[in-house]
């Protein structure tokens, strides 16, 4: 197959990008007109119009991260960094058009919501990857380095418990600790389903004698577990993981997760003290159908400034290049492509076997997603 000529790479590079814009001027023309049609004349309500509000937000979040992906693809220079910053990229339109549909179509809010925590686990351990493809990068043998480094002892809470050394088992440690909640989320989405389908979760309501508090709390150790392993990742490598600015991409990623969990807990608590209630639902069938709509709009708004934090942290210019290869097309294939994350996991299960069994392995800190090689080949 033949390869684009430099100049061919620059003239579409100079075409693509206002063709994206005049898409996205037409297809928002095109969604205002089909709203006033829809509404003119009629007596619009308090639901209609936090739809059509949302509605003008998730247009403002979408078009910023699709830039911002499109700029990755365009200059997709480094694929063991852009690979997974793309995909971490994906999370915010993810997260604003599945609140604009819930709002709209509660009755689907649900399955619309397990989706989207799904794919924010999957977010989690794509920073992961992210950070220690730059460690791989930076420094060949991270291992060694890591080994000659002075012992890291727990965190709080776990300050109390034997510290993991340093190497080997601290590596493989963090990652089986992110990984575990990018399993175990799917786990709970699908048990979420199965209750909702049987009449046992109660969506909006937080007591013991429902599902979701349950599985809500396992959820919480599960991802919190993850976070700590993070932490822990980050703050014995701080110094080689300065140049890339870990704390404020962390922040992006994991503050939208963490604000939208406590905000859901508060409107909760809104409809369980009676603020929230039966008296007043607008177009709502429900106190606690108001609580979820509420959530959903709250999110359409928080993402269009998550997306511009998204666009400052995750620049594509640190990689911009004179002499840039590739194409589009096979940036975006590269970013759907999941086997890295599939070896990944077999690698961390024969690993963990291996422990188990007394036999040694090799180190299992590789670049992820550059040419598939497994750890020990």
């Amino acid at each position: 197959m033949k390869m684009a000529c430099p100049s061919n790479r620059k003239n579409w590079r100079r075409w693509i990008q206002p063709l994206v814009i005049l898409i996205y001027i037409i297809s928002i023309l095109i969604l205002v007109t089909l709203c006033i049609l829809k509404y003119h004349n009629v007596k619009v309500g308090i639901h209609a119009k936090a739809w059509l509000i949302a509605g003008i937000f998730m247009l403002l979040t979408v078009h910023v991260s699709f830039w911002g992906i499109l700029q990755h693809m365009m200059h997709y220079t480094q694929p063991e960094l852009q690979k997974p910053i793309m995909r971490i990229l994906w999370m915010v339109p993810i997260y604003s058009l599945d609140s604009w549909l819930a709002l709209k179509f509660p009755q689907v809010g649900i399955y619309a919501d397990t989706c989207r925590d799904c794919y924010e686990a999957y977010t989690i351990y794509n920073f992961m990857i992210f950070l220690t493809n730059y460690l791989t990068i930076r420094i060949p043998n991270v291992m060694l380095y890591l080994e000659a480094k002075e012992q890291e002892q727990h965190l709080i809470p776990l300050f109390c418990c034997p510290p993991w050394a340093m190497g080997e088992m601290l590596l493989f440690r963090c990652k089986l600790g992110v990984l575990q909640y990018t399993v175990i989320r799917p786990i709970i989405s699908l048990i979420t389903l199965i209750c909702e389908l049987v009449g046992v979760y109660d969506e909006g309501k937080f007591g013991f004698s429902n599902a979701r508090t349950y599985l809500v709390i396992i959820n919480n150790l599960s991802e919190l577990f993850a976070m700590y392993c993070l932490l822990l990742f980050y703050t014995v490598l701080k110094e080689e993981l300065s140049p890339i600015k870990p704390v404020g991409k962390f922040l992006c990623v994991k503050l939208v997760a963490f604000v939208l969990f406590w905000q859901a807990v508060l409107i909760a608590l809104l409809v369980k003290v009676g603020v929230i209630s039966e008296k007043r639902t607008w177009e709502w069938q429900s106190a606690e159908a108001v609580a979820m709509g509420l959530q959903d709009f709250i999110i359409c708004l928080e993402m269009f400034l998550v997306a511009i934090a998204h666009y400052h942290f995750f620049s594509y210019k640190p990689y911009i290049r004179e002499a840039e290869e590739g194409s589009c097309f096979d940036s975006f294939m590269a970013m759907w492509d999941v086997s890295d994350i599939t070896d990944d996991i077999s690698d961390q299960i024969i690993h963990m076997a291996a422990v188990h069994s007394d036999e040694s392995c090799q180190p299992l800190l590789s670049v992820q997603g550059c040419d598939g090689v497994r750890p020990w080949e």
